[in-house]
């Protein structure tokens, strides 16, 4: 991994200094738009809706549209005045439990390795936030942006959070929250059974991404030359069940089914029960008088 920042943690008077890393990385097939006929590379020029001249990169500002349609252009020495941290300081704000801090606020991960001679107070700070069970809230100006962000310890390093501000959070605005819908005991207790009957510890390797594998190998056959084949057609998708109760109660049955626990009960298990125990005791019998007749034999 390469380091895309070099800064410090300032925790009080402990100045710790950090490289950050980005911690995850998207996974996508990418493409680029080409012509269909001969494949050439489209590209884009960038073009003035004014004059309709190419302008060069060195001539691009950043310009603020009003509601009126009309640009206000912003040059650097209008950046250079506002309050944006140049210091590449992480500030500890504050220590906080972690689920006191909703998990929508996250935006990105990143994490931190000691720099220079900070691995010891790095450590330091690492176990005695580990041993707190807290997170720690700081604030982090990357990429001309500053950000609330969070400090955690994932297997012995530094995570750093970058964080949402509150009024980047949408409200849920939607109409069936003023609906007054009544859900009957019977249907929350069997939705409550499905939920624990499909309960288990979370392990993220055992998913996959099968879209990205498909698409994969759609592109290695091409480049082997073969024959493309279609994936088969999944099931169709149910639409919204009429029976409520006897859709739940099929889905714990099915959950039931596929994690290996015991399948219901036959409606009319008497005779075939009946059956297996006469024909158990028939057999018992059997057993019993062969070893007699044998022992007569002998004698």
């Amino acid at each position: 991994m390469r380091s895309i920042w070099k800064g410090a943690i300032s925790f009080g008077l402990v100045t710790i200094p950090v490289k950050l890393y980005s911690a995850t990385e998207q996974k996508d097939v990418s493409f680029h738009q080409v012509h269909r006929e001969d494949g050439g590379r489209v590209r884009y020029k960038r073009v003035c809706t004014v004059d309709g001249e190419e302008v060069p990169y060195a001539d691009i500002a950043k310009g603020y549209e009003l509601a009126t349609g009309e640009i206000v252009v912003l040059t650097d020495e209008d950046f250079e005045g506002l309050p944006l941290s140049t210091s590449r300081r992480i500030d500890v704000l504050q220590f906080a439990p972690a689920e006191q801090i909703d998990p929508i606020y996250f935006a990105k991960s990143y994490y931190l390795e000691p720099d220079a001679q900070g691995a010891k107070p790095y450590v330091l700070l690492r176990d005695a936030l580990e041993s707190s069970g807290q997170v720690a809230v700081v604030k982090v100006a990357l990429r001309q942006r500053e950000s609330l962000a969070t400090l955690r310890v994932r297997d012995g390093v530094f995570v750093l959070e970058t964080m949402l501000w509150p009024d980047e959070i949408r409200k849920p605005d939607f109409e069936f929250l003023d609906e007054d819908i009544e859900v009957r005991a019977q249907e929350l207790k069997m939705a409550e059974s499905l939920i624990t009957t499909m309960e288990s510890d979370f392990d993220p390797t055992e998913y996959h991404d099968t879209y990205r594998e498909a698409l994969q190998e759609v592109i290695e056959a091409k480049v082997a030359g073969k024959e493309v084949i279609a994936p088969a057609e999944g099931e169709e998708e149910a639409g919204p069940a009429v029976d409520l109760m006897a859709a739940l109660r099929a889905s714990v049955e099915a959950a039931k089914r596929e994690r290996g626990g015991e399948p219901a009960k036959p409606k009319k298990p008497a005779a075939k029960s009946t059956a297996s125990k006469s024909t158990a005791s028939k057999d018992a019998k059997e057993k019993e008088a062969a070893p007699k007749r044998k022992t007569r034999k002998s004698a």
